[in-house]
């Protein structure tokens, strides 16, 4: 299959651009830079040069493939202050690949999230997530208009990546938390830090992506997801004793100053499955658990 990766320079991307090289598909990866066509090029894969906002590109790109994965999204804009304006770009970007791609039967796979699921309770890909009309919430919203695409005959399905995508080189929640455990001398969590987080190995989660591209059913849902929930607090023990710094809970008033902008989502308890996802694509996780992947030390290299 020739396929056409969005973010194939990326933190997911560059792992998922060589697995599906190696499955024998032909890769074509959007580059906004010299620096991301450079790395898109050296593994091996075609280039072509723009962003998500060129839409007539995105769709010509996407007409001429036999399939899409979409994982770009406009993080430059999103997290300094912005996240309307990147969920809003998302959205068109989205819509011009289903456009593309309508009435053909050709696969479009789209990176989603757990925002709109219900804490506390473990998330399954049958459930449906809630919005709020927040800006946060627009993804969610996005992820629905994929899986409706099924409907204009795009075999679409949304993968909903665990918010922890670990590995040697992730810049992601994990290596936030050991900075500012770092910055702080101290190695906190929430409360009693019971609350869980999914997580998924990012190679793992790579080889997701690809088996949705070549086999998931039009409108599916699926689960990146390997550990269903980790405890925070298990994960701030391992980070403090490879710091060598004290372990300790911190409280809602003080979370701001001591998280600042991971204030707000340490204390989410979001545990998932994936059993429905491992049973259609008999995808299984194959590297590290997320605690495992701590104990290995490359998060806590100077």
């Amino acid at each position: 299959m020739r396929i056409f990766v969005t973010g194939a320079s990326g933190w997911l991307g560059s792992a998922l651009v060589p697995d599906l090289l190696e499955a024998g598909h032909e890769v074509t990866g959007l580059a906004r830079s010299d620096a991301s066509a450079a790395a898109i090029s050296g593994a091996g894969a075609g280039v072509v040069r723009g962003t998500i906002d060129d839409l007539d590109l995105l769709g010509t790109a996407a007409a001429a493939s036999d399939g899409v994965v979409h994982l770009a999204f406009r993080h430059d804009i999103a997290f300094t202050g912005d996240f309307a304006g990147a969920a809003r770009a998302d959205r068109l970007a989205v819509d011009t690949l289903v456009d593309a791609l309508a009435g053909s039967g050709r696969p479009l796979v789209v990176a989603g999230g757990f925002m709109g699921f219900e804490a506390g309770r473990t998330a399954t890909e049958r459930d449906i997530p809630t919005t709020d009309g927040s800006a946060m919430s627009e993804r969610t919203v996005t992820g629905a208009a994929v899986l409706d695409a099924a409907a204009r005959g795009v075999r679409s399905s949304v993968v909903r990546l665990a918010p922890t995508c670990h590995g040697d080189g992730d810049a992601g929640f994990m290596a936030s938390l050991v900075a500012l455990a770092r910055a702080t001398g101290v190695s906190g969590y929430l409360g009693d830090g019971a609350n869980r987080w999914p997580a998924v190995h990012r190679l793992d989660a790579a080889r997701l992506f690809r088996l949705a591209v070549e086999r998931a059913p039009a409108g599916t849902a699926l689960h990146g997801v390997a550990d269903e929930g980790v405890e925070i607090r298990a994960v701030a023990e391992v980070i403090g004793r490879h710091l060598d710094v004290p372990t300790a809970s911190v409280t809602p008033e003080d979370a701001p100053a001591h998280f600042t902008w991971l204030a707000g989502l340490i204390g989410r308890d979001l545990p998932a499955s994936s059993a429905l996802t491992r049973e259609l694509l008999d995808w299984r996780p194959l590297r590290p658990g997320l605690l495992e992947d701590l104990e290995k030390g490359h998060y806590f290299r100077t």
